[in-house]
């Protein structure tokens, strides 16, 4: 319990400052070089005016502004609007500990480990997360607590614990009956009826989303393999429920058949995608659904592959899917999918999420591309393009700087220098 307190006052300490130090300001910013809305290029020498949070124009010219508001200079900055990562897991961070923490931590240490966590992802340049996997109270209190400004960090979209099948991924494996009984949560379903009752607990809790887990996932210690989880009713019953209650499904998935069985029961989105091959493609497009493809959460895994704390399930199932998963981005690139930037973060190091850029240019993306699928397109895939992804006026001021060339070096964006959110400045010029 002491070291309980101590957290509690270590973090909440941290927060207040934070917080208190960085209040929402009237501003001028001059910028050199303006990506407004990626995909259209630079504007030259533009000024932005932001009052109460929000961009009220973007005009030619360095402007002074009205009286008395101060005028942030980034004249010699690229400047671009917030980032946007649509999967994350922003209460944990995956590590040597992992199986132990299991029993460790109570969800409030989860969600003081995610105010952490928070604070990396807003200092990297990310204004807003998806976040598509954690306990319920944990984040979904820390998603209020950002949103009250009592806690710095990226707004968050959750969707509380994914939804999956008895022993499937999601569900917890590989521990004693009697220890899996007792965390066993009320987001494992199986049957159609009992599926859209796990739906509509989760929106009942809070869930601004509904994940599930279509298919075996590569960390669940289960040598279930990594195909199709869900009966192909489950899957409808559960897009029946959530679409009933205003949300949006997101569905993990890796293997062929489980992807396409999820768009063809009407998923809004698809995470990772492994195994996307043309007709997977095709089935895309058919539904319009979108592919969120945490190629770094490939190349994190692949580098686990000989560590002796992952279990050997998980470790087997690392080799086969961490280097498959720039190809099928690269397939899908090719192929018209839309894709919004995620990253998996939680299983990469929270803070590290602007690496996946290089990782999408690998696959074929133009930096541009790239930015925009972390802005426009992700923007419009959280349901949040009237107010994020790009810098217009009547848009939230969500703004990142960096001194380089993004779409010259799109490894700029691992260093950002400036981060306004919402028209709190909480990095570089004040």
């Amino acid at each position: 319990m002491f070291g309980m307190q101590v957290k509690f006052a270590a973090v909440a300490g941290l927060a207040l400052g934070l917080v208190a130090s960085a209040q929402a300001q009237d501003a001028v910013i001059h910028a050199g070089y303006l990506l407004a809305k990626p995909g259209e290029g630079y504007l030259r020498r533009q000024t932005i005016l932001v009052e109460d949070g929000r961009i009220v124009s973007v005009e030619a010219g360095y402007k002074s502004g009205p009286k008395g508001v101060p005028v942030i200079e980034l004249r010699n900055s690229y400047v671009l609007p917030g980032l946007i990562d649509s999967h994350v897991h922003i209460t944990s961070e995956n590590g040597p500990d992992d199986r132990i923490k299991t029993f460790e931590d109570t969800t409030v240490d989860q969600a003081f480990d995610g105010a952490g966590y928070a604070y990396k992802t807003l200092m990297a340049g990310f204004t807003t997360v998806q976040d598509v996997g954690g306990s319920n109270d944990a984040v979904f209190g820390l998603r209020d607590a950002i949103a009250k400004g009592r806690v710095p960090g990226p707004r968050i979209r959750a969707s509380g614990q994914p939804i999956s099948v008895t022993g499937g991924h999601g569900d917890i494996n590989g521990y004693s009956p009697a220890v899996m009984a007792l965390f066993t949560g009320t987001s494992i379903c199986n049957g159609a009826d009992d599926c859209r009752r796990a739906v509509r607990q989760q929106v009942k809790e809070g869930a601004d989303l509904i994940k599930i887990t279509a298919t075996g996932g590569v960390l669940s210690n289960t040598r279930a393999g990594l195909e199709q989880q869900f009966s192909d009713d489950e899957l409808a019953a559960i897009v029946e429920a959530a679409h009933a209650m205003g949300r949006k499904v997101t569905a993990h998935a890796h293997g062929k058949g489980g992807i396409e069985a999820a768009l063809r029961a009407g998923v809004d989105s698809i995470e990772h995608g492994t195994y996307t091959d043309d007709e997977t493609i095709a089935l895309f497009k058919e539904h319009n659904a979108t592919l969120v493809p945490t190629v770094l959460a490939g190349a994190t895994v692949t580098g686990w592959v000989n560590e002796p704390w992952l279990p050997e399930a998980s470790r087997r199932k690392a080799a086969i899917v961490g280097p498959l998963m720039q190809d099928m981005l690269r397939r899908a690139h090719e192929g018209g999918v839309s894709v919004a930037f995620g990253t998996d973060t939680g299983v990469s190091k929270h803070g590290d999420n602007a690496q996946e850029f290089a990782l999408m240019v690998g696959a074929g993306f133009t930096p541009e591309e790239a930015i925009r699928a972390a802005t426009v397109v992700a923007a419009d895939h959280v349901e949040m393009a009237a107010d994020i992804g790009s810098i217009e006026a009547g848009k939230l001021a969500d703004i990142i700087a960096v001194d380089g060339d993004p779409l010259e070096d799109v490894t700029e964006l691992e260093s950002v220098d400036f981060v306004m959110k919402g028209g709190v400045v909480y990095k570089g010029a004040r």
